[in-house]
């Protein structure tokens, strides 16, 4: 039994099927690329993981049914995610805004926080662990506009772990990086299944994918086309195709 698993999962919209019955699984600890061309359902795929989309199908996490669950309360049982878009507090330094996420900011949490100390304590205690576990903590009292685009990258990364989660679902962590930054971006995310995290990473960056994952899922058009271990993926002609656009034998390890 896997700790995420997508059983004939369908998105659609209209006429239109965005997630085609994808069926996938991902064990506890292990680090899955999902990687596919531009449009091929990917966000569409983890926005219906996190609950933001409506879909049908079967999702289950550590055993547990979650379809009909709010997003809300699928992050509580443990599925944490982060966006394309970055969307950090700028007048909060990055120690503020992963603290935000650690003790889940409500009036409730800001009232209660001067008569429960130890739950303040806690949190505090996890940002410290999830700055250490990206390898940013000298970045702790800087304000997000002062530091670059991919520690900006690894800032949202943080903050979804200073959350506590079991599994993190990243979209597109290496949009706008160049390839020196996506290559450290991975050796760090790496280490979140080191710290005994799950990861699900959807990128449209092949080689950031290849490089890092246990296993791959290639979506095409909502489907499921192939998947395997890296080196497996790299050989599949229906990967070539859907990248190059050719049946033809290419050098796909190029993309590494």
């Amino acid at each position: 039994m896997g700790l995420l698993e997508l059983t004939e999962m369908t998105v659609q919209y209209g006429g239109l099927r965005a997630v085609d019955a994808v069926s996938l699984d991902i064990p506890e600890g292990a680090f899955v690329g999902l990687i596919g061309p531009n449009g091929a359902g990917k966000t569409t795929l983890i926005d219906a993981v996190s609950g933001l989309v409506p879909s049908s199908g079967s999702v289950r996490f550590a055993g547990r049914n979650i379809e009909r669950m709010p997003p809300h309360k699928r992050a509580r049982v443990g599925l944490a995610r982060t966006f394309q878009s970055i969307e950090l507090f700028d007048d909060l330094s990055i120690r503020e805004n992963l603290l935000v996420a650690a003790e889940g900011a409500s009036w409730l949490s800001m009232a209660r926080a001067p008569f429960w100390p130890s739950r303040s304590a806690d949190a505090a205690h996890r940002v410290e662990q999830a700055l250490a576990s990206l390898g940013i903590e000298d970045l702790a009292g800087r304000m997000p506009d002062s530091v670059s685009l991919g520690q900006r990258k690894l800032v949202t990364v943080a903050r979804a772990v200073a959350a506590n989660p079991r599994m993190v679902l990243l979209d597109e962590p290496a949009a706008g990086l160049d390839s020196a930054e996506s290559i450290e971006l991975g050796r760090q995310l790496r280490q979140l299944t080191t710290d005994g995290r799950t990861v699900l990473l959807v990128d449209h960056d092949m080689g950031l994918v290849l490089s890092v994952c246990d296993y791959v899922y290639v979506l095409e058009f909502g489907q499921i086309i192939a998947q395997g271990s890296a080196a497996a993926v790299l050989q599949d002609p229906r990967v070539v195709k859907a990248y190059l656009g050719s049946e033809a034998a290419a050098p796909m390890e190029s993309v590494l």
